[in-house]
């Protein structure tokens, strides 16, 4: 079976469209150049529960991202692009041992940048047997032309709907078009896998998970966060999943962009609360006590 992909020569995968000749091994705003770069592959228990299940969730984080987040908990592989480069059919079989270790799902972590080389992976994987289904781990800030191409890919949207602050996005992520960008691809998201659908072991076989982090001092934000999550939810009912997070550990820069400290559960509870009144309960909300350095995974190259 044919692997042959096309190489970014002028890269447009993410909505910075920064332009790198990829195939010439240049790298791009998100860090990756022409060469598949994998961090670790291996069973994930952490992520929620219709996800992680009983067996946990197959999971492949890849090196590099468009949004390098300043307190990014992953940033060794997403600012730093630590990883190991493998190929097209290694990663078809990384694929596969995951569902020999009985892996509900298979999770791609931050993969938009690497999307031509994992189609085709899939692609192998499937001839070979993959039936599990796939789910794209994703910070919400793609484009809505790389949505349209993981068509028939992706099964569940495990998406961030980080900011709606312009400002604060710009500050944080450096994508002052963050939400802009986000609402738009969210949409499409939930256009293309319909409204969640369980299997009869409870595990989601389908549909858009719906991720918010509260962050500290900036709880205003979430609640303009929660405000367009509602509005969905209003507007049809039951078509997504919330899924709101206490889990914010200051990694990496978040020190010099003022958010050097875990949030309050002063803080939290007022967030909870606010998505609870604003009908978002069908859904997941994490407890306070989360917010743990030890669940952030060793990226040792585990599986790769």
């Amino acid at each position: 079976m044919s692997t042959s992909f096309v190489i970014p020569s002028r890269c447009s995968l993410c909505p910075r469209r920064c332009g790198a000749d990829r195939a010439a091994g240049r790298t791009g705003y998100c860090g990756a150049g022409g060469a598949l770069k994998v961090a670790r592959a291996a069973l994930h228990f952490w992520e929620e529960p219709c996800i992680s299940g009983t067996r946990g969730s197959g999971t492949v984080f890849f090196s590099g991202c468009a949004l390098q987040c300043c307190y990014c908990q992953n940033y060794p592989i997403s600012a730093q692009c630590f990883g190991k480069e493998v190929t097209v059919e290694r990663l078809a079989q990384i694929f596969l041992d995951l569902q020999a270790q009985g892996a509900h799902n298979i999770n791609l972590v931050t993969p938009g940048q690497w999307q031509p080389w994992i189609i085709a992976a899939l692609t192998l994987a499937r001839d070979a047997g993959l039936d599990l289904p796939i789910v794209c781990n994703t910070g919400g800030y793609e484009t809505p032309d790389s949505i349209r191409r993981w068509q028939g890919f992706i099964d569940i949207w495990l998406a961030d709907l980080k900011y709606v602050s312009p400002a604060l996005s710009a500050e944080m992520s450096a994508a002052p078009d963050y939400f802009a960008v986000a609402k738009q691809a969210i949409e499409a998201m939930m256009a293309q896998t319909g409204r969640p659908v369980y299997g009869p072991d409870g595990m989601l076989r389908r549909g858009v998970i719906l991720r918010h982090l509260a962050l500290p001092g900036h709880i205003d934000d979430s609640f303009r966060v929660l405000d367009q999550m509602a509005a969905w939810n209003d507007a049809d009912p039951g078509c997504l999943v919330p899924s709101i997070m206490s889990q914010y550990t200051p990694f990496y820069k978040a020190a010099e962009h003022g958010i050097g400290r875990r949030i309050t559960t002063y803080e939290y509870r007022r967030v909870v609360n606010d998505a609870v009144d604003k009908g978002l309960t069908s859904g997941f909300m994490q407890q306070k006590s989360s917010a743990r350095e030890e669940y952030t995974p060793a990226f040792d190259l585990t599986g790769v």
